[in-house]
């Protein structure tokens, strides 16, 4: 069956998708939603996903939501070259705590900031911008004692972990730098930026980085 991706090349969710599917080596085929994209990419999205949410993964007609859901179902349907949840229930119960730690206590947290500068929160910009680098903070601080003597999030295995960790740190370095004295963290990130299928995923959205609301640093 046909594999197509709905999402924006710039969206974090949809670039933890993208490097699942490009570690796995699916083909697939990509539905870019950007308004300046064909309207019939959003009509289907919204038709096949009426939460309005995306990445949507379509497996043939069968949808798949929901970016840790979509990479398990890669994991069961098509799970291609590279596993990216590890055989051992233990392990894999690691790398599926760290997944979530990176969606909701990194991703979560830098978008406090967004959502604040876009209006969606009833508090000033910068307010939401201080929440959020409180919060960015202790995740950092945990991370660093937690990545200590490993190469990737879970050990020396790129995984599901790694896919979510990606995009959650890019932005949350440009919302809050990743401070010096956390050099375990800095280096992660600088890991997972040179790794293949992480840094197509960020020259995926160089040409959107006029939507980063707070700014996009002229870096990366």
């Amino acid at each position: 069956m046909t594999l197509t991706l709905f999402g924006h090349p710039f969206s974090s969710y949809t670039q933890k998708v993208l490097i699942a599917l490009w570690e796995t080596g699916n083909q697939f085929d990509f539905r870019n939603l950007d308004p300046q994209e064909p309207a019939a990419n959003r009509e289907e999205w919204q038709r096949r996903w009426p939460m309005g949410k995306f990445p949507l993964l379509l497996d043939g007609d069968r949808p798949v939501a929901e970016t840790s859901i979509i990479i398990e179902y890669l994991q069961l349907a098509h799970p291609g070259a590279n596993r990216l949840l590890p055989a051992d229930p233990m392990q894999a119960l690691e790398v599926r705590f760290l997944d979530r730690f990176f969606d909701l206590h990194v991703m979560d947290a830098m978008q406090v900031a967004v959502d604040a500068k876009l209006g969606k929160l009833p508090m000033d910009p910068e307010a939401g911008r201080a929440i959020a680098a409180a919060r960015l903070d202790r995740a950092y601080a945990w991370l660093e004692g937690t990545l200590a003597g490993r190469r990737w999030a879970a050990g020396e295995t790129f995984t599901l972990a790694d896919c979510a960790a990606a995009p959650a740190l890019f932005y949350a370095d440009w919302t809050h730098p990743i401070a010096e004295s956390f050099p375990v963290l800095r280096a992660y990130r600088a890991r997972l930026l040179a790794h293949p299928s992480v840094a197509r995923a960020v020259e995926g959205g160089r040409p959107y980085r006029h939507y980063f609301p707070l700014g996009a640093p002229d870096r990366d």
